[in-house]
């Protein structure tokens, strides 16, 4: 699951970044509301932790434009406002969620989670299965009915990916942008690498699953005819 966080309090922000790849998130991070908003525009984030006050573009003028465009990633919104008020106005304007500072890690953490079922991510901690084999995101372990082959984070990203995705066509460039974020400078062949890596594996632990080339459009997982 890609989550973003927009927080203009670097350490803060920073701190929210380390703490959500250690839970095995991919997780990127921007300073001001209008990075903010260009990073939400994308498109590619599950689940965005917005910070209500920002400069350049506020946390809430961004979840009105985002809305207006019909963007409806779940937003959890973080501010030191408490009052009731408050809450209703950051709901109002399109907030999923709210959560006051300062918050433990562990509720953080919980209100993600819970968002991205809301939206029908697969979240960090959950197994996800597909014909004779499934994916533990949060231990990184491709399992299967004899024992459980360990991935790289990146890895299992991309298995994550194709799970969510089975049976349809993901193109390197669609690739590119969930795994490595749109504005990175990873190109085809970082994709063709990792797709490389996870079929030698794939192929020692399932009888049923592939990963299918779709000549001059991308990659698809499916299940042996």
């Amino acid at each position: 699951m890609r989550v973003l966080v927009v927080e203009d309090e670097r350490r803060l922000a920073e701190a929210l970044g380390q703490i959500l790849k250690k839970n095995n998130y991919i997780a990127d991070v921007v300073y001001d509301g209008e990075d903010g908003l260009d990073f939400i525009l994308s498109g590619i984030y599950d689940v965005v932790v917005l910070d209500w006050m920002l400069p350049k573009m506020n946390g809430i003028e961004i979840l009105r434009q985002i809305r207006a465009n019909g963007i409806d990633v779940p937003v959890l919104l973080l501010t030191a406002k408490s009052d009731i008020a408050d809450k209703v106005s950051g709901l109002d304007s399109g907030a999923d969620d709210y959560l006051a500072k300062p918050f433990d890690t562990s509720e953080l953490l919980a209100r993600i989670r819970a968002l991205g079922r809301r939206r029908g991510a697969i979240v960090a901690a959950d197994d996800m299965s597909f014909g004779d084999i499934s994916l533990d995101t949060a231990s990184l372990l491709l399992k299967h009915k004899n024992g459980a082959l360990e991935l790289t984070h990146k890895e299992a990203q991309l298995m994550e990916y194709l799970m969510l995705n089975k049976n349809a066509v993901l193109s390197k460039e669609q690739i590119i942008e969930k795994l490595w974020g749109f504005d990175s400078e990873a190109e085809a062949n970082h994709v063709e690498v990792y797709i490389h890596f996870l079929r030698n594996k794939l192929s020692s632990v399932s009888q049923n699953v592939v990963i299918a080339t779709v000549r001059g459009v991308g990659y698809s997982l499916k299940l042996k005819e």
